[in-house]
């Protein structure tokens, strides 16, 4: 089932083809959309008025606040130090690791293909560029983009 018993959807929300996303475990505010091919995991809450483009991964730790737009093909990570197996070779389980939250701030966007490395913010209004690589919190209204990802400017300037 790609959408579990255990997701609590807000009026309005608008997911265009619910046989090919998989959500369980999360929260998705009121007027919402979600495209094609997304996963999101348990313990994700996504704010009212968000959009979340196609083939993006949302990972448990992760909360987004109101009217963020998400590009396509975004990437969330969750764990500082990923490993399948102990050092004694036994497959590690959710008590083997900890969860690294991250916090993406109203109405930021987050341009298609960018990486969001886990425990970071990113700030009221910023702008990640597409194909960056956050590594660290972004502040409020700043635009980045790089790999890793570098302050390049300001949302609240005109551009030139």
């Amino acid at each position: 089932m790609p959408i579990a018993d255990s997701v609590e959807l807000g009026n309005g929300v608008k997911i265009f083809h619910p046989d090919l996303i998989n959500l369980y475990g999360c929260s998705i505010g009121a007027d919402s959309k979600i495209g094609t091919f997304v996963e999101i995991q348990k313990g994700v809450c996504i704010g009212v008025r968000c959009k979340i483009s196609s083939h993006t991964f949302i990972c448990e730790g992760v909360t987004i606040e109101d009217e963020v737009f998400v590009g396509h093909g975004v990437m969330f990570t969750n764990d500082l130090h990923p490993r399948a197996t102990n050092p004694d070779g036994s497959l590690q389980t959710e008590a083997d690791w900890q969860v690294e939250s991250t916090l993406v701030r109203r109405r930021a966007s987050i341009g298609s293909n960018a990486t969001i490395i886990a425990g970071v913010t990113i700030g009221e209004g910023a702008l990640v560029g597409a194909g960056a690589v956050v590594t660290r919190d972004v502040p409020a209204f700043a635009i980045v983009a790089g790999v890793p990802a570098r302050v390049i400017g300001d949302t609240r300037e005109p551009v030139k």
